[in-house]
Parts: C-alpha cells; structure tokens; sequence
C-alpha cells in the first residue's frame, strides 16, 4: 500500500498551522504571548512550548528513535519567552515534521508506537498530531483575539 495520499495531506496541514500560528503570533508582543486569561489557562508561549515538547516525544523521539528529555509539566510553567524565540520555535519544529514526512517510508509510516500505554502506527500518530495541534491552535487564536479585540486579523485562508 502506499501513503504518498496522507504524506501530501499531512505536509499541507502541517504547513498551514505552522503557517497561521506564525500570523498569530507576529501580531502579539512578547507581554501578550505570555499572557494567561485566567489561573487555570495557558498562556500562547505555553501552549507553543508543549506543541514543541509533543513534536520532540513523537516524532523526534517516536520516529526518527533519537533521544530526548521531555517534561511535559514544565512546558506550561515556562518563563516568559519572547516573540522572536517562539517564532522560531513554530519554524523549527513543523519543518522537522514536514522533512520527516518527505524521507520517512511506507514501512515507517506502519511501525508502531507506545502511546499512553498503547501502539498506535507513526501514520495514526502523525495524524493525531494534527489534530492535537490544531485543537491548540484554536486555543492561541482565541487568546490573541483576548488580547487583540477588534485589532485582531484572520488567520484563516
């Protein structure tokens, strides 16, 4: 079987959140990317932080098998971090995954993974970060548009 379908799929997605976070976030300071709406909320950098430390455990550490540290509490409790660094966080990290797409193989694609105590294919896993991220991407745009109020523009496409 080949997955040429989902490769191409999963680089468009990838390229459009990576892509709709970066206008997010160039119209943010660096005080409102660290902003909180409430105690119990994360801020924009937190959630960008944790987007990057999910990248790291699935497909730096689930794919390519190459070590990582993660601590997952620390992504949301991280000091306050700046526009230029979370830019180049967004950049960094979605074209890793979109390299990865463009080397990994078919046989790739169908080797598993533990997930939460289960195996779950790279290509359900890839799929399942896209929509993890956009679920957090929806998280960003509705504290931008806290902040921004009626200065906020559209990401959308």
């Amino acid at each position: 079987m080949s997955y040429d379908f989902n490769r191409v799929w999963l680089t468009k997605k990838f390229e459009e959140i990576r892509k709709r976070l970066l206008l997010a976030i160039s119209q943010l300071d660096a005080q409102q990317l660290n902003w909180r709406p409430d105690d119990t909320s994360h801020s924009i950098a937190g959630l960008i932080k944790h987007i990057e430390g999910n990248i790291l455990e699935r497909i730096v550490s689930g794919i390519r098998h190459e070590p990582i540290l993660r601590d997952r509490d620390r992504e949301f409790a991280t000091p306050p971090i700046g526009k230029e660094e979370l830019e180049a966080i967004v950049t960094e990290r979605f074209q890793l995954i979109m390299d990865t797409l463009a080397d990994i193989s078919d046989e790739k694609l169908e080797q598993t993974q533990q997930v939460r105590n289960r195996e779950r294919t790279n290509l359900d896993m890839l799929h399942q970060c896209a929509a993890h991220y956009s679920e957090h991407m929806g998280q960003i745009f509705y504290i931008a548009k806290q902040c921004l109020q009626q200065h906020y523009k559209s990401t959308s496409i």
